[in-house]
């Protein structure tokens, strides 16, 4: 009779322990290198709000901002091997992996306005691209945006004369090296999370960023110069490791897809409007003067960087940069 009992307790207890572990969360780790404040950093929390609600707890969404976790360099690596299962990398990242298509989107001027860009992202472009990076391990869930760039640095930027012997931090990428050295600057690749102090003592004497970023992370504070020159696009690719996400339910997988659809939205949303209130929020520090291009000077600058696009077509293919300019074509842009 005791033997009876005993198994019947064991057997309840492996019973109950099985329950405990069959509910336990999915745990997702979203590892990003920039601040919550961000419009990537709001991205990342809105999608875990929406991702923890839509599977009824049945996923935990773990958001790692400011390079907690990995920095620039390490993330891609700790993805792939499953150390993180989700990221929200610059699309320049993907260089290093093989795919220098993703560098597209470094060209500067080739995107006059967010409606070309979206254009790309949401149509076959932007689909191609994300297929690029299945063999690599990584699955492409959407595109999210940061905004156009501005340049910074502690002499005024208005000819692209004015960059000459300048050295211009940049996120490593072969597109922005090339166009940094034919403004006649010197490119410094480093890491997001170092470029502060690097700004502050000298170690370079400027860069390029979007002004949500050079606010939130306080550049502005240790560079003189600012010229809205919108002649670039920071954007991300949120992407989860392969492996995971195929191996998630499938109610599962489709409750994050859908989830990300909304975060996307609200995550482009704010990127303009954040955007906007950084660089007047620059301009109201006094710290930094902030010189805005006429149409004639931008026009200056984008044929000075021109040739950019030439140089890339062997990197990058001719194909792909004559499709986004063809999207851009058919919003007037010559």
């Amino acid at each position: 009779m005791k033997l009876k009992t005993l198994l019947l307790a064991l057997s309840c207890t492996a019973i109950v322990c099985t329950n405990v572990f069959a509910q336990a969360p999915i745990v997702i780790k979203f590892s990003h290198v920039v601040a919550q404040d961000t419009p990537k950093g709001q991205g990342a929390q809105r999608f875990k709000e929406l991702a923890e609600k839509a599977t009824n707890g049945r996923v935990k969404v773990e958001v790692y901002p400011n390079s907690q976790l990995y920095k620039d360099k390490e993330e891609l690596e700790a993805l792939q091997m499953g150390a993180v299962q989700m990221l929200a990398p610059s699309l320049s990242k993907f260089g290093p992996l093989g795919i220098r298509e993703f560098e597209v989107f470094d060209l500067p001027y080739i995107f006059p306005s967010n409606a070309v860009l979206t254009r790309v992202t949401e149509g076959p472009i932007g689909k191609e691209l994300f297929k690029k990076l299945e063999p690599k391990g990584i699955t492409g869930l959407a595109y999210w945006d940061n905004g156009f760039k501005v340049m910074s640095a502690n002499k005024p930027l208005k000819t692209t004369a004015d960059f000459k012997g300048l050295k211009m931090r940049i996120q490593s990428s072969k597109v922005l090296d090339a166009q940094m050295r034919t403004l006649g600057a010197n490119p410094q690749v480093l890491p997001f999370s170092e470029v502060y102090q690097a700004l502050q003592s000298g170690v370079v004497d400027g860069g390029e960023n979007t002004p949500s970023n050079i606010y939130t992370q306080k550049m502005y504070e240790v560079q003189k110069y600012l010229t809205t020159s919108g002649h670039g696009y920071i954007g991300y690719a949120v992407v989860v490791n392969k492996k995971f996400w195929d191996g998630l339910p499938a109610d599962i997988r489709t409750a994050l897809e859908a989830a990300m659809r909304d975060a996307t939205k609200y995550a482009n949303a704010v990127a303009q409007q954040d955007n906007e209130k950084a660089l007047e929020a620059i301009r109201k520090s006094g710290k930094t003067t902030i010189y805005k291009l006429s149409d004639a000077e931008k026009a200056d600058w984008r044929k000075a960087l021109l040739p950019v696009q030439k140089q890339m077509e062997g990197r990058i293919g001719k194909d792909l940069i004559a499709a986004v300019n063809k999207e851009a074509a058919m919003q007037g842009y010559k």
